[in-house]
């Protein structure tokens, strides 16, 4: 198997589609990441935080192995540089101090607040401690410290709790002029100046004073730059990530060495020197081979400075010695094979077979793409962390006014459905005795508020609003809401996991679907997952444990079963309770509507034994829980094992 070098044109514009259609997306998926990405983080900063969703996600790229990374800047302190520029603030500050710290890092004073268990003493001053900063931010959970980030024991997603400075800093001020090409535009230039500099929780490892350095971070301009990217940029720099990823990183000796930031920052200086022209589809190996003979070029020397700031050479006291003598053989050797070398990456290996049959429909490959990201997928889950929903309130109906696209608009609407999703659940409904008015006005706004959070997908807002009525044992209208949510389990709906069948195909290739924005296309055919809020109260009683310890996730049609046959039982319509748990069991048993995932499984079978202990069945009870065991035996995650513990005591 091999890419021909004689005609690298044909080869470069058969991998850039390639790598649309399977790896990187097309232009419209990586606009619609970054976009939503933007919203969301608009939707959840407040008055007390910015939220930004940074990385290869941030910066539209969902790729094999990456992650989710996101920035929480505390707009409770800012930093400064020298003590001039503190005059106008209204917040708690600290200075900068770079004495004796390499480039690109540096020491923060505190001044004017009080911060016992995150601070150094010396010399009389109170020095802020990164080091004890993450510490305090891991508190009692069960996170880990990641680099500057705190992860969540699953890996899921990554976060760094960072500071800012409002302005730009002198270390960098020689960016500025540096450039005399036309990239990056001087509009760009000057919104990333105005956007300033962000310190992180990280020193510089092995020097005497780690513990209370903090690095710069440049992420809010390094998104801008990227943004200006032809889309041949990013998918050179997706190339630079395979094979680092796929291949350099496969050799043992070779592993850690190098990170994806090295390659953006090589990238990064390229783009300096060659015209944007350049970066084309046709070209796209011959720009990937002058990034990675920059790579083997810095590797060499020892050398890659820091985009911002040259004087931090990043390779100093890591590529060298053995390890870099190793590293740099090893690259040799794979540039010696040509463009051939991105071959050695099982997700390339197979792209000669295919490359000259490739038809890339853009909308769709955008569609089903963002439908299936999982970062997106755990982003979203993470705006139940909203502090206030009025701040999501008040930005999003902003937005929707100001916004001159419709498509702008209804990522908007979208986000706020989201956010009163989560939001709603956490507003109990006191049944004070003697105060009528004031719980039938407590109601009346929480049914507002549900009925803004149906626009996310086809069905779960509809449900969230008959759990609403069947806790307040308004069982006849939870009856139609499910009667009209289950009408909506049609061929052409699709969930998260499911491949999309020819049906959807030529449902998306319609005029009026290609138009619209994909999270108005999720409003029409996503059926999505059900989710509850930790201790919900919107959530059946009779699941309520399943809410004790965290979020809890079910297929929303197992849900909607389990709902209607709740409400007939309240009822006392016993054939209909016991059709819609035949209906149910057959839903489970073929896999209708359920995603592909044992947790998911996992669940169904609890809800299936719940229906049978409510309904007096304790031996099919005890089997329907056994299997869910089967499916899932970690307690943790699985209440069955504690429901039949429970029903052993009965």
């Amino acid at each position: 198997m091999f890419i021909s070098d004689t005609d690298t044109t044909i080869t470069s514009l058969a991998l850039y589609r390639y790598m649309c259609q399977n790896i990187v997306g097309s232009e419209n998926e990586v606009k619609t990441l970054r976009l939503m990405n933007t919203v969301r983080n608009n939707i959840e900063s407040d008055m007390f935080q910015t939220v930004i969703t940074s990385g290869s996600f941030g910066e539209g790229l969902e790729m094999r192995g990456s992650d989710l990374d996101i920035m929480y800047v505390k707009k409770i302190m800012e930093v400064f540089e020298n003590v001039q520029n503190t005059n106008n603030s209204d917040f708690f500050y600290a200075l900068m101090e770079t004495d004796d710290v390499k480039p690109g890092f540096t020491q923060l004073v505190l001044y004017n607040i009080q911060l016992a268990n995150c601070v150094v003493e010396l010399n009389g001053k109170q020095y802020f401690s990164s080091t004890k900063f993450k510490q305090q931010i891991l508190g009692k959970t069960d996170h880990v410290v990641h680099g500057p980030c705190v992860s969540d024991s699953e890996g899921n997603y990554d976060h760094a709790v960072c500071l800012h400075c409002t302005t730009w800093i002198s270390q960098a001020s020689q960016w500025i002029r540096r450039s005399n090409n036309s990239w990056p535009s001087y509009n760009v230039k000057q919104s990333i100046l105005k956007h300033g500099v962000l310190f992180v929780p990280i020193g510089v490892k092995g020097s005497p004073k780690e513990d209370t350095e903090w690095r710069m971070s440049f992420s809010v301009g390094e998104k801008f730059l990227i943004n200006t990217f032809t889309h041949t940029q990013l998918i050179c720099y997706a190339l630079l990530k395979i094979l680092l990823k796929d291949v350099i990183e496969t050799y043992t000796e070779c592993e850690g060495l190098l990170c994806s930031y090295f390659l953006k920052t090589i990238i990064f200086w390229i783009s300096e020197e060659l015209p944007q022209s350049i970066w084309k589809p046709e070209n796209l190996l011959n720009c990937f081979m002058r990034c990675f003979s920059r790579l083997i070029y810095s590797v060499d020397y020892s050398v890659c400075l820091h985009y911002f700031i040259p004087e931090n050479n990043m390779f100093e006291n890591k590529i060298e010695g053995s390890a870099r003598e190793i590293l740099l053989e090893k690259l040799n050797h794979l540039y010696s094979y040509g463009c051939r070398c991105i071959l050695f990456s099982d997700q390339l290996s197979n792209f000669h077979d295919s490359m000259y049959n490739i038809n890339i429909d853009q909308h769709n490959n955008a569609f089903g793409k963002v439908l299936k990201s999982k970062s997106l997928f755990v982003s979203n889950a993470l705006i139940d962390n909203l502090y206030s929903k009025w701040n999501a309130y008040n930005t999003g109906i902003h937005q929707i006014v100001s916004c001159d696209k419709s498509s702008n608009k209804y990522i908007y609407v979208y986000y706020m459905s989201l956010a009163y999703a989560s939001v709603v659940q956490s507003i109990s409904l006191n049944n004070t005795k003697g105060n009528n008015k004031h719980q039938y006005t407590q109601y009346k706004s929480r049914l507002c508020t549900l009925l803004q959070n149906i626009h996310h997908d086809a069905v779960t807002g509809w449900l969230m609003l008959a759990s609403l009525f069947y806790n307040s044992k308004q069982y006849s209208k939870a009856l139609h809401i499910i009667a009209y949510s289950l009408s909506k389990y049609t061929p052409e709906k699709i969930h998260r996991i499911v491949d999309m069948s020819n049906i959807h195909y030529q449902l998306l290739k319609l005029k009026l679907f290609q138009k619209i924005s994909v999270p108005q296309l999720w409003k029409i055919i996503l059926v999505d997952l059900m989710k509850f809020t930790i201790n919900s109260s919107l959530i059946p009683k009779e699941l309520k444990m399943e809410v004790e310890n965290g979020s809890y996730y079910i297929s929303s049609i197992v849900y909607s079963y389990f709902l209607n046959i709740l409400c007939h039982y309240q009822l006392n319509n016993a054939r209909q309770c016991q059709d819609c748990l035949y209906t149910l069991q057959h839903v489970i048993e073929e896999n209708y509507f359920i995603e592909n995932s044992e947790q998911l499984h996992s669940k169904a079978y609890t809800i299936l034994g719940t229906v049978f202990q409510l309904l007096g069945d304790s031996e099919s009870a005890r089997q329907a829980f056994m299997r869910s065991v089967e499916i899932n035996p970690d307690e943790r995650h699985n209440t069955s094992v504690k429901r039949m513990s429970l029903m052993s005591l009965v």
